[in-house]
């Protein structure tokens, strides 16, 4: 009759100590049902489930473990499982499992402590904490970006209420928390969708526009309540419009050199570049400000508005559809469909109300430093930390891109 015992070992870590102890195991024909390791400054915390095929080999086999681990100087601790405990155990790793990822600028007790205790609440169980960004240095850094992400499964009663928690929580704490399905289509994402104005860039072109033709109070107030929900993008678009007619062709040139790109905007793009990924701008902005930005990350699509010129001067509309929320969700779709992809392995990120269709359409709808009726409706948001957050909501460390990418080049953007 096999006898189950569960084995912990911790202490020291050195290269071989694995093989140092299944080559013990092996002689006894013992076989393995779970392993899993963890090494923390040095310090390794090894577990490891095992069936031992003839229980006579029992005491032989912890015996030896025994001593040749007190030779290595670890610590080691035995426990017997019942054939009972082990399927209970079993039938449980096949609940859903979800991914949690806590961003912030550091990492504290409090943060584990009070997302750990909204996944206790809801029936989860925390498998696996996992940090995916570097090992923070001793001094203060701003710019530092922290990421731990817990693996956790069990059936949630309530998934709204878990979200809104987290959400609840993420506020409070001036962090960001995301919560996901941990699917076949997390870590197979192929094509990352952008808006452009205070997604991609700090600003709101069009307010910028406005500064330049002496209407700025005046389109700013209309741009900030379009942006919150409570007016229509096309009809708020074309009165802000109009507003820049007469505007001189040459401001646009001005404009765009000082356009700032937001935090980890051009690492985030050459990082998913080196991955293979294809990345498209869909902006309810203007193609002129669209295609510098392609130009200067290497991005594959663009879909802007063209802003009508006539003798040199703005005319106070644009030619063709206006891209606003719904075109975005289309041109979303109809990109996925030429790269012969699903719309689950798309992200999608925006910032205002109008990004929400595409959002909602993409496998991963993140809503950046967006306004709080935005954040409420996506599934995602990223508040505190830089656009280079959402590698680790794919899962990514930082020692996965942190690599020497080629500068980018200019690319076709026709469907």
């Amino acid at each position: 009759m096999s006898e189950l015992v569960l084995i912990n070992v911790s202490g020291r870590d050195k290269p071989g100590l694995t093989s140092e102890i299944t080559g013990i195991m092996g002689q006894y024909e013992v076989r393995i049902l779970d392993i899993g390791q963890a090494v923390i400054h040095d310090y390794l915390t090894w577990g490891i489930l095992i069936q031992i095929p003839d229980a006579s080999h029992s005491s032989p086999v912890i015996r030896d473990l025994l001593f040749r681990l007190h030779a290595l100087d670890l610590q080691v601790r035995f426990a017997p499982i019942t054939p009972e405990e082990y399927q209970q155990w079993a039938q449980g790793r096949n609940r859903a499992c979800y991914i949690v990822t806590l961003l912030a600028r550091d990492i504290t007790a409090e943060q584990i402590a009070r997302v750990s205790a909204i996944t206790a609440r809801h029936q989860l169980n925390i498998d696996n904490i996992t940090r995916l960004s570097a090992r923070p240095s001793l001094n203060v850094d701003e710019n530092r970006t922290a990421c731990v992400e817990f693996s956790v499964r069990g059936t949630p009663d309530n998934l709204a209420q878990l979200r809104a928690d987290f959400l609840h929580l993420a506020s409070e704490m001036n962090v960001d928390i995301a919560f996901q399905e941990d699917s076949i289509f997390r870590r197979n994402r192929r094509l990352v969708v952008f808006d452009m104005d205070s997604t991609l860039i700090e600003a709101e072109v069009i307010d910028e526009l406005a500064l330049e033709a002496g209407v700025g109070p005046q389109v700013a107030a209309i741009t900030e309540r379009t942006m919150r929900g409570e007016l229509d993008f096309s009809q708020s678009f074309a009165e802000r419009l109009a507003l820049l007619k007469g505007l001189e062709e040459s401001v646009l040139e001005r404009v765009a050199a000082r356009l700032k790109m937001t935090e980890g905007a051009e690492h985030l793009i050459r990082s998913l570049k080196a991955l293979g990924y294809r990345t498209a701008i869909l902006s309810g902005g203007f193609t002129y400000f669209a295609r510098n930005l392609q130009r200067q990350l290497g991005i594959d699509y663009v879909y802007a508005n063209e802003l009508e010129i006539v003798d040199g001067k703005v005319t106070g509309r644009v030619s063709g559809t206006i891209v606003d929320g719904a075109r975005k969700a289309e041109l979303l779709l109809e990109i996925a469909k030429k790269e012969r992809i699903s719309h689950e392995q798309v992200i999608a990120v925006g910032d205002g109300a109008n990004d929400l269709p595409m959002l909602s359409e993409a496998g991963l709808g993140v809503a950046f430093r967006a306004k709080p009726v935005v954040k409420e409706s996506a599934r995602h948001a990223i508040s505190t930390l830089g656009l280079d957050a959402i590698l680790y909501l794919i899962g990514f460390r930082e020692s996965d891109t942190n690599q020497q990418v080629q500068p980018p080049r200019d690319h076709d953007t026709g469907l």
